[in-house]
């Protein structure tokens, strides 16, 4: 058996995620077979020679918290690292894990409007935690399917997950054509929470990417006594007015033509034969994306009504983030707040980290510089990893607030 300290490579600001984040996990190698020799006999001891020492015994397997708590991956994201080019997935082979715990996806009602989640009950009888992932736009769960499932198994299966999409990114067009705003999409997590967490004793830790992440600290205001730990994930909080990629996308949301046009192209890819959409996905969208962002891709983003409801849905965003974000309340809960930034991410780029750790010293920001993108959970690589360093920095958080 093999321990090593597992450690995500991060940067941080203030020096308060570098160290907290060291963790230990455990996994056993396969026994490597031995060839097969011609059996010799052994040589007879000489008189007054001792027989050889026996080797010594292995270590006792860890008992107590520390294992439960602490548990390998998976998925593959929590095994030792073996050298500094080794991926995830190389170290998680070594070692025989269970399958994968799977998430469900459902349709609820919330609010009166149909709502899709994607979720993993704890295998505890009464979890003490439930995360509550907010994903960016598009606000189609799918895309967050491997990393539900990995962060699930990171918890060690101790708290629940559970995913939830935005109002009409789905498959069905259950609003009938109705348009959603950012506004509309935050009261909308907000009753989901009223009506579904709220009554339970759990604590809720909220994971928002990009805008979900603007999302997320929304939540946090209204509900400041239950949500106990915020996470915001390449976060999207205030407008980069530099980047022309920002700068294309608000050009085309704002036109309500345009946007018509780039609908009408998905919804018509998306009623080609399912092979031909499968490859025009792949090759234009999502050249490094696992076979379920594909999935979720054709299923969903190329619909008329989904497409236009991300563009109507990011037209507001622009209006909404040209405001500064709100200091005051990062900086009363910057011990609960923390970030996750890349390295060359216009949605959020590092001049944003600056501002908050000037802003409020005390947020947990951390750089990822794994070489993974904005859209990390479009590929299992990006899954794996953010999942492994989300559940790292709750463990911690929890142990420190227990303390």
């Amino acid at each position: 058996r093999l321990w090593q300290p597992n450690t995500p490579q991060t940067c941080s600001i203030g020096g308060k995620v570098a160290d907290s984040l060291k963790t230990w996990s455990v996994f056993t190698a396969a026994p490597k077979p031995e060839p097969s020799l011609p059996r010799r006999r052994a040589a007879p001891s000489r008189r007054g020679e001792s027989p050889e020492p026996a080797p010594p015994p292995p270590p006792p397997a860890p008992s107590g918290w520390l294992p439960r708590l602490f548990r390998p991956a998976a998925c593959g994201g929590g095994g030792a690292r073996l050298s500094a080019g080794s991926s995830m997935e190389r170290a998680g082979l070594l070692a025989p894990f269970p399958p994968r715990a799977r998430a469900t996806a459902r349709v609820c009602m919330v609010s009166s409007f149909a709502t899709e989640l994607l979720e993993i009950r704890s295998r505890e009888p009464s979890p003490s935690l439930h995360v509550l992932v907010v994903p960016g736009n598009p606000g189609i769960v799918g895309f967050y399917k491997d990393f539900v499932e990995a962060l699930y198994e990171n918890l060690g299966g101790q708290a629940s997950v559970t995913a939830i999409g935005h109002i009409s990114h789905g498959q069905k067009d259950y609003e009938h054509g109705r348009l959603f705003s950012l506004h509309e999409q935050i009261e909308h997590k907000i009753d989901f929470l009223e009506q579904e967490l709220l009554h339970t004793e759990q604590s809720i830790i909220v994971v928002g990417h990009s805008i979900g992440a603007y999302i997320g600290l929304e939540i946090c205001k209204r509900f400041q006594k239950k949500v106990k730990i915020f996470l915001g994930l390449y976060p999207f909080l205030t407008l980069n007015k530099n980047a022309m990629k920002q700068s294309a996308i608000g050009y085309v949301a704002r036109s309500s033509l345009l946007s018509k046009g780039v609908s009408l192209l998905a919804s018509f890819i998306g009623s080609l034969q399912a092979s031909v959409t499968r490859s025009i996905v792949k090759r234009f969208l999502g050249s490094s994306w696992s076979a379920t962002a594909i999935d979720a891709g054709c299923s969903h983003l190329l619909q008329y009504h989904t497409m236009r409801n991300v563009l109507f849905m990011a037209k507001t965003e622009f209006q909404k983030l040209n405001e500064e974000p709100d200091w005051n309340f990062i900086r009363a809960k910057q011990a609960q707040i923390a970030f996750l930034f890349g390295v060359d991410d216009h949605w959020g780029p590092l001049t944003h980290l600056e501002e908050i750790s000037k802003h409020a010293p005390r947020v947990a920001l951390s750089i990822e510089k794994e070489g993974h993108t904005h859209g990390y959970c479009c590929t299992e690589a990006g899954s794996f990893w953010v999942a492994d360093y989300a559940a790292n920095l709750i463990k911690n958080q929890m142990l420190v607030g227990d303390s």
